[in-house]
């Protein structure tokens, strides 16, 4: 997998048609862009290109259910998919894409299930979601994919629930290139602990089995003890690193498959002076830590992206009966360093439209 360090934009993310291809309480209350839905889609079967032309507009709805409004990535999800249905209602001749952007406030699979539910019911044409348990929300997408809604899932995939395809990286070998960059600025030697949050949440489970498996490529290095915490916030994150640290002082080597802790101040302090620290997710604070030198390196993954590229795949399928090459459309990954992470934090401007 090529790594890739220099300054992202949004045009750097483009369409995946190259590639073959908020915290709302109800549907009522979804935010939404672009027009009203002027057809009934029934069994969400749409007419050929030709017959498009023929009609004044269609409109797709695309309903986005990330896992949490309450995180920064999500956040620029959201941007991702807003910037992609504007985009292309302006580039489809004929149609309009409607976002309908339906996120819980905290993480919860049950209230994502019944986002999915509402928005089946509401006459979606799809669904983009990144799915906070697997086990639970399988059920609810295979009824909406039964009744004809083209489902992607992002940064989280459900396997099993016959969706068209999952985007995001291989968070196995994620997990695996957080390990290699942490061996490296270990020396290749010492005591790591894994932090980890949700135990359910697959994409964590495959991130913290690469973070393993590549562990037991250096002699020099202990098999990891893994630590998990719930619910996933700052807070917590970083109170069950303090107290494994001071419980375990021989620690020399943090592997964190997701940047919770890294989501506040001062987090890392008692920590970051006995351990070398490698991360996922070079959002805004975490990349402060890497420009003070408390994190080594942040591996990050495609955030606008999820939004964007889900959105795509979804109007590709509807528009020009396009599917994806592969169900597994997998992302780079960008590694992130002290050295670089300044120049990286400008993404931040655009990905959450502040430029």
């Amino acid at each position: 997998m090529r790594m890739t360090h220099p300054l992202l934009t949004a045009g750097a993310l483009l369409s995946l048609s190259a590639l073959a291809l908020v915290g709302c309480s109800g549907g009522s209350d979804a935010e939404k862009a672009g027009g009203a839905h002027e057809d009934d889609h029934g069994d969400h079967a749409h007419d050929t290109q030709g017959e498009h032309d023929a009609q004044d507009e269609v409109v797709y709805k695309i309903g986005v259910i990330a896992k949490s409004n309450s995180n920064p990535v999500f956040l620029a999800a959201k941007n991702g998919a807003f910037a992609a249905g504007e985009r292309l209602s302006e580039e489809l001749e004929g149609a309009t894409v409607e976002i309908l952007w339906q996120t819980p406030p905290m993480e919860d699979a049950q209230v994502q299930a019944q986002y999915v539910e509402q928005l089946v019911s509401s006459g979606v044409d799809g669904i983009a979601i990144s799915c906070t348990d697997a086990n639970l929300l399988t059920s609810a997408l295979k009824a909406a994919v039964d009744k004809g809604v083209i489902v992607v899932t992002f940064d989280s995939d459900a396997p099993d629930s016959g969706r068209m395809a999952y985007y995001g990286v291989d968070d196995k070998e994620a997990g695996k290139e957080v390990m290699r960059q942490l061996a490296k600025v270990m020396g290749n030697e010492g005591k790591v602990a894994v932090l980890t949050g949700n135990p359910a949440a697959t994409n964590l489970q495959a991130r913290v089995e690469g973070v393993l498996e590549q562990a037991s490529e250096y002699e020099g290095i202990e098999t990891p003890m893994v630590y998990s915490f719930m619910p996933e916030t700052a807070t917590e994150a970083a109170a069950k690193m303090q107290q494994v640290q001071t419980a375990n002082p021989d620690i020399t080597g943090w592997a964190l498959v997701g940047g919770w802790p890294l989501y506040t101040d001062n987090a890392l302090d008692g920590i970051y002076e006995n351990a070398k620290i490698v991360s996922m997710d070079p959002l805004e604070l975490p990349l402060e830590y890497a420009m003070k030198g408390q994190v080594q390196v942040l591996v990050g993954q495609p955030y606008f992206g999820w939004g964007e590229k889900s959105v795509e795949m979804i109007v590709d399928k509807l528009h020009f009966d396009k599917s994806p090459a592969s169900e597994m459309v997998i992302a780079e990954f960008d590694i992130v360093t002290t050295e670089t992470a300044e120049e990286f934090a400008e993404n931040w401007k655009i990905w959450l439209g502040e430029d």
